[in-house]
């Protein structure tokens, strides 16, 4: 299928680059000046994939993915100028799937791409019709239920909106309730590669606890084992 992909860039000659680039593997791309132009393409475009600057005029990038994580759940991979770790972190906790310094190598923004979009073809076949190839099973801890067919995630009857991210790492945990996962098992079973910087585990946590915990502060479902990892209580 052909995956229509949005680069959200102020610099017209790194934009422009971008989708040369994009386009010579075969993605259609859209692009905007701001997140306010992005959030407009999204609106009226099916998106698969979103790469979007942080520092913009009129509308940054941090503020258009906040907007965009209240309905759509695409993967999405922040470009900065910021190489600091509290400024990854500050991304990634915004709803970004993925974190690239400037400057870059285009060959790296292409890898990271497929990589994103690898792990995002199971959901879009899905809307397109082909549960069959699904998984059927249905996973239960308590009120929590996630359905693996439909990628659908509910909390006492109530739909949950999660990413990708949130939703695998939350499958991860469903399907061995009580184990214990490190930060290193959780990023190598769910990113499918090497764990180099775990922070971002951390941060995809506090998300998710938000949107299950009644009391995040006080979780009931998703536990932390001091010094050793995570783990969803057996109920």
């Amino acid at each position: 299928m052909e995956y229509n992909i949005l680069v959200v860039e102020d610099e017209s000659g790194i934009r422009e680059t971008i989708k040369i680039f994009l386009e010579n593997q075969g993605y259609h791309v859209f692009t905007a000046q701001n997140g306010v132009e992005g959030l407009e393409i999204i609106q009226n475009t099916d998106i698969h994939l979103a790469v979007v600057d942080i520092m913009m005029p009129v509308m940054d990038g941090m503020t258009m993915v906040l907007k965009l994580r209240e309905k759509y759940d695409m993967p999405v991979i922040f470009l900065s100028a910021k190489s600091e770790d509290i400024d990854k972190i500050k991304g990634l906790n915004v709803g970004a799937d993925d974190y690239i310094t400037k400057p870059f190598e285009p060959l790296e923004l292409i890898a990271r791409v497929n990589s994103n979009l690898r792990r995002y073809t199971q959901i879009l076949k899905l809307k397109q019709g082909y549960q069959e190839e699904a998984n059927q099973e249905i996973l239960q801890v308590g009120d929590l239920v996630l359905n693996k067919e439909t990628k659908q995630v509910t909390i006492r009857n109530q739909e949950l909106h999660l990413t990708l991210k949130e939703f695998q790492i939350l499958e991860l945990f469903m399907s061995q309730p009580g184990r214990v996962f490190s930060s290193e098992q959780i990023y190598e079973s769910v990113w499918k590669e090497m764990a180099v910087n775990t922070d971002t585990i951390m941060v995809h946590i506090r998300r998710l606890r938000k949107k299950i915990e009644e009391d995040p502060k006080n979780p009931e479902y998703i536990k932390v084992v001091w010094g050793i990892g995570y783990k969803i209580e057996k109920m």
